[in-house]
């Protein structure tokens, strides 16, 4: 008999019984469509945790001033200036892992244009800013040094202020608004950004050159930067390179005896993306691995309906053989039967995992990423898994003796 044949014999077999044919592929159904779903839930909530940092910059630093101390007690970092304008130039010139390095001031205002007002932070920073962040601009043109050196009234919006002002849709290039009473033209409107892992809306901002900043919005602590200093590193890898070079230059230059605390603190979101990162790629295999569970009850539930199935059909396997049929082809017609049960399973879990997933991501507001790869591997471990534990029933009816299966009633 040519496999197809017994392809055909297996599927009217199955098709006798079709309840008990259903419920005996449940539970390959259940496993299939588990991992799919939970795969793809959690590649999803991975692409958006790596999205989300990467929106922040690339090969990220941000150094923050030192603490106070008063009668024990500590005040955290940034409570207590300790970074200087000419830590910030040792930085750019001494530090060889370091590609961009920018301070960034910041205060809470209202900005006004003709009919509309909005409060935002506004920041004082450089055009080395915007490339440590990788943050284009939509419209108009970037802030050049000529226009942090000289101090110009321009201001560069954020797409969130844009709307608020202007409404959406709006070209504001050319425009006047005003910071502090101070009036500032709209010289450029950034890219969207999006929010932050925390949920900060980074289009809602404004942004100025630092010198106009320190005469304009809010004056500055003279040798002192009353802010933070935002550094980009040559490369992802050479983050963890510039951070220990900066803490090592630091320190020489605020003259800390070996022992004594950092009077700065360095964040380094690149490893915080990665710890992240590891906590979802964790979360994700734990679901996948139980759900995986699952296909393993599945082959059980098929090994079990395959014994019961040999057992009943004892008298119709001592025909075959009577007429020719040799133990190959009858162990061949179970098999196909139990990989036909688990092939099936895993198809329709496949369509109802994609289902699950869709409405989850809906329903929950849930980014969602298909990979194909977890798709046919599915499929294909639930196939295997028809074929092993349909082994022992396949075998078992091929064993049986012509006679002895004729004469069961």
């Amino acid at each position: 008999m040519n496999p197809l044949q017994t392809l055909r014999v297996a599927i009217r077999a199955l098709l006798r019984n079709k309840m008990r044919s259903f419920l005996t592929t449940l539970g390959i159904i259940i496993g299939v469509s588990a991992v799919i779903a939970m795969v793809a839930i959690g590649e999803g909530a991975k692409a958006m945790v790596e999205q989300s940092f990467a929106a922040m910059g690339s090969n990220l630093l941000i150094i923050l001033p030192g603490t106070t101390t008063a009668g024990g007690q500590h005040g955290g970092f940034g409570s207590m200036p300790t970074l200087t304008w000419d830590d910030l130039k040792a930085i750019q010139t001494e530090v060889p892992s370091v590609k961009y390095a920018a301070a960034q001031l910041r205060t809470v205002a209202q900005i006004v244009s003709e009919d509309q007002n909005w409060s935002t932070g506004v920041y004082g920073t450089s055009p080395e800013y915007f490339a440590i962040r990788d943050w284009p601009v939509a419209q108009g043109a970037p802030m050049s040094e000529s226009d942090a050196e000289g101090g110009s009234k321009i201001v560069l919006l954020g797409q969130t202020v844009v709307d608020k002002l202007f409404g959406a849709n709006t070209n504001p290039i050319g425009q006047l608004v005003r910071i502090n009473n101070t009036p500032f033209q709209v010289q450029a409107v950034l890219a969207a950004k999006g929010q932050s892992p925390m949920g900060q809306d980074y289009d809602d901002a404004a942004f100025i050159p630092l010198k106009t900043f320190q005469t304009k919005i809010q004056g500055g602590l003279h040798q002192f930067i009353s802010g933070v200093i935002f550094v980009g590193a040559t490369s992802p890898a050479g983050t963890v390179r510039a951070e220990k070079q900066i803490r090592s230059l630091l320190r020489d230059r605020h003259h800390l005896a070996a022992g004594t605390d950092d009077d700065f603190s360095i964040r380094n979101l690149t490893e915080l993306a990665s710890a992240r990162e590891q906590g979802t790629n964790t979360l994700t295999t734990l679901l996948a691995s139980i759900a995986a569970v699952s296909l393993l009850v599945g082959g059980i539930g098929i090994m079990n309906i395959m014994l019961v199935s040999v057992t009943e059909r004892t008298r119709e396997i001592g025909v075959r053989m009577a007429v020719g049929a040799k133990p190959r082809n009858i162990l061949a017609q179970f098999l196909v039967e139990a990989l036909t049960l688990s092939f099936a399973g895993g198809l329709i879990g496949v369509v109802l995992g994609l289902v699950a997933a869709q409405w989850l991501a809906a329903r929950f507001h849930w980014p969602m990423l298909i990979r194909p790869d977890i798709i046919v591997i599915s499929v294909v471990f639930s196939a295997l898994v028809g074929v092993i534990f349909g082994i022992y029933p396949a075998r078992k009816a091929s064993r049986l003796d012509p006679i002895e299966a004729l004469r069961f009633e």
